[in-house]
């Protein structure tokens, strides 16, 4: 299988298991603002961009298209659904696209919660970084950017309804494990 089928056969995974199991979610107590829902338009064009190379690719490569540089990228994708699904798997019913917090809603802190406060998007983005290094075109890093701008606008909306919801649990949680990447930020 070519490379640039392998990293689209991780992104089909991931599509395929977000639309699964977002079947059982709890219903939200406190639902998003259509403001607060403007931070997915990022996101949103961070997916077209990254999609591009792969259905027309056309413009300044920033890095060589070699085959080195595609398996790392699909080993990087790999990683990124990995740590997804196994996000998505340990949220659980209290996973939601927007930023929402739902019925009966727990703080999680086990699995990947207890190395970073938002696994999903480091799943996302670990996604988006192989992409962008397999095929090497500036399109798809400017869609690794604007994924990255997208989840860190979520993830500080998230932060605040999670401070606001849980007083005393989450600046503790937030003082022990780092928001995307494990020790480090």
């Amino acid at each position: 299988m070519s490379p640039g089928r392998l990293i689209l056969a991780c992104w089909l995974l991931l599509a395929l298991y977000w639309r699964f199991s977002a079947r059982s979610v709890k219903p939200a107590a406190e639902a998003q603002s259509l403001a607060g829902r403007l931070a997915r338009t990022p996101v949103m064009l961070g997916f077209i961009l990254l999609a591009v190379p792969w259905v027309y690719p056309f413009g300044p490569a920033v890095m060589p298209h070699t085959a080195d540089a595609q398996w790392l990228g699909i080993a990087i994708c790999a990683l990124g659904l990995a740590v997804a699904i196994w996000s998505r798997k340990t949220l659980g019913d209290n996973w939601s696209q927007d930023v929402e917090f739902k019925q009966e809603h727990k703080l999680i802190e086990q699995g990947p919660y207890r190395y970073a406060r938002h696994p999903i998007y480091l799943g996302h983005l670990l996604l988006a970084l192989g992409t962008a290094l397999a095929s090497g075109l500036l399109i798809a890093y400017a869609g690794f950017f604007s994924l990255f701008l997208g989840f860190f606008i979520k993830l500080r909306q998230e932060e605040k309804l999670l401070e606001r919801h849980f007083p005393e649990e989450y600046p503790s949680y937030k003082a022990r494990v780092k928001a995307l990447v494990p020790f480090v930020f």
